[in-house]
């Protein structure tokens, strides 16, 4: 079966298509089948008309152009869209329900139902994106939020198949008119990787080997920054030499606040903000920490995500502490693979994250047994052969 993959942006700096997309892609090529992805790049300009081939997937660049976004939606979705159907697909899945992939997704509907003979469409979702959802996040005007929502349902509503990232997008889509036998709960999966060179980023940072090292790996804004201020504040004051490692990179203000925060506190000296890494050094700086928490509001946002960010801590074996909210709910058993708390309860995450460091035999039992149910229970392998099974019912 030949597959195209319909982008919602470029391969940089965005995770969606690294996260996603790709690791579906491989695992369906080595089932037998073919997979090009087609993506605007408007993420990555610079590869704007260009092909490139990422661990062995053939992703195609469409070119860019108008500047101006309003202007850009009919041409890059009418280029997506006649891309998409010069590979002479059998099958085409769009990820994410919204933007320009959406948009030439809405067209090759449009045009098989006028009598075209075009492949069946799939939609994938990761995100709530409409009321209440990312929508919410973005600094949309009034028309851009009420297109990206009608885009949502209707696309949902058309495909003759809807995979699901999350439990919570499951029941959405079932809520709003999808069937449930067209829909397929495929979370984010897990792959074996080499572990990380933890204690090599300790002597670039500057971080004693025996120092007790609390890891945030985060993008901010899938929680209350006072609650995060309130933890490191908490845990510094009971915990000698602790050190703060933060990696990831805010939409706003986040990471300043969180300095000042340090700053007031009495804890700047501790604290080690690594910002935007490489996808190729992540590894390296999560096996630099001790134990990992993980704030998650309980938010439409939050329950509906599958955030690959915590599947890449428990693959590193990292003992985790994180909010009991949807999808994280389903990769961490509660006490056997990871720590869940209540999100409102801000005190029992500061507690469970200072035991944990006084406990590495506890941590190494943890982040060990993470990585194993991980591997078991989502891996990437099981995931394509359910969806090409999947594709064989919905496009039959």
């Amino acid at each position: 079966m030949k597959i195209v993959f319909l982008a919602p942006f470029g391969i940089r700096p965005k995770g969606t298509v690294i996260a996603r997309m790709i690791p579906l892609a491989v695992e369906l090529q080595a089932l037998g089948h073919e997979v090009v992805i087609v993506a605007p790049p408007y993420t990555n300009p610079e590869d704007s008309g260009l092909t490139e081939t990422v661990c062995g997937v053939r992703l195609r660049n469409v070119t860019l152009g108008p500047s101006n976004r309003a202007l850009a939606v009919l041409p890059l979705a009418w280029r997506m869209f006649r891309a998409a159907l010069a590979e002479k697909p059998d099958l085409v899945h769009l990820f994410k329900p919204k933007g320009y992939g959406g948009v030439a997704a809405m067209l090759q509907i449009v045009l098989q139902r006028a009598g075209l003979r075009l492949p069946p469409l799939l939609v994938d979702t990761d995100d709530w994106e409409g009321k209440g959802g990312m929508n919410e996040l973005h600094p949309y005007g009034g028309a851009e939020r009420r297109f990206y929502q009608f885009q949502e349902l209707w696309l949902l509503n058309r495909a003759v198949g809807v995979t699901v990232a999350s439990r919570a997008l499951e029941e959405l889509a079932a809520e709003n008119g999808v069937p449930r036998a067209r829909l397929l709960y495929l979370p984010n999966g897990a792959v074996a990787s080499a572990a990380g060179a933890g204690m090599a980023i300790r002597e670039k940072l500057g971080i004693d080997p025996q120092a007790p090292v609390v890891l945030l790996y985060t993008r901010f804004f899938e929680f209350s920054q006072e609650k995060l201020h309130y933890l490191f504040a908490e845990i510094f004051r009971k915990v000698p030499g602790v050190r703060f490692l933060v990696v990831g990179k805010g939409r706003g203000e986040e990471e300043g606040s969180l300095v000042a925060s340090a700053r007031e506190d009495g804890y700047e000296q501790a604290l080690l903000m690594a910002g935007w890494l490489e996808p190729a050094a992540i590894p390296d700086y999560l096996a630099a920490g001790d134990v990992a928490i993980y704030p998650f509001a309980d938010t439409l946002v939050n329950r509906t995500k599958c955030p690959a960010k915590l599947t890449e801590l428990l693959l590193a074996e990292r003992a985790v502490v994180a909010d009991r909210v949807g999808q994280l709910a389903e990769y961490i058993r509660d006490g056997q693979s990871g720590i869940l708390c209540d999100p409102d309860n801000w005190q029992e995450m500061a507690a469970r994250t200072v035991e944990l460091l006084a406990s590495p035999e506890r941590r190494r039992l943890l982040g060990k047994e993470a990585r194993s149910y991980m591997l078991e229970a989502f891996s990437w392998r099981e995931s394509a052969t359910r969806l090409a099974e999947f594709y064989s019912q919905t496009s039959a």
